[in-house]
């Protein structure tokens, strides 16, 4: 079993900036791709950003250029960060891991954009 805590959600004004970490702890041997998922109100659940284990990074265009998705394979942990926020970022983000053939979520944090 894997659990992921997610932290670095929040509120803060358009153009602004925060950062999201998850760390996975429990029974893991390789974690295979790590990735952010968020869900707004309204919406279905989409993929933002996810990193495979040697690190090639694939994103959804709208974050293109402003988020960046990193990880530390010794640590099992995932970084978002997010740059020139706007309103429409505002969602519930979910990290996700791969582990062989079975797949783990966090609980969820809360990112505002709004003046």
């Amino acid at each position: 079993q894997v659990q992921l805590v997610e932290s670095g959600g929040g509120l803060v004004q358009p153009g602004g900036s925060l950062r999201l970490s998850c760390a996975a702890s429990g029974s893991i041997s390789r974690i295979n791709n790590m990735g952010w998922y968020r869900q707004a109100p309204g919406k279905q659940r989409e993929l933002v950003a996810v990193i495979t284990y040697g690190g090639t990074t694939n994103y959804v265009d709208s974050v293109k250029g402003r988020f960046t998705i990193s990880r530390d394979n010794a640590e099992n942990t995932v970084t978002l960060q997010m740059n020139s926020l706007e309103p429409e970022d505002t969602a519930v983000y979910y990290c996700n891991a791969q582990v062989v053939v079975s797949e783990y979520w966090g609980q969820g944090t809360q990112v505002t954009v709004s003046s």
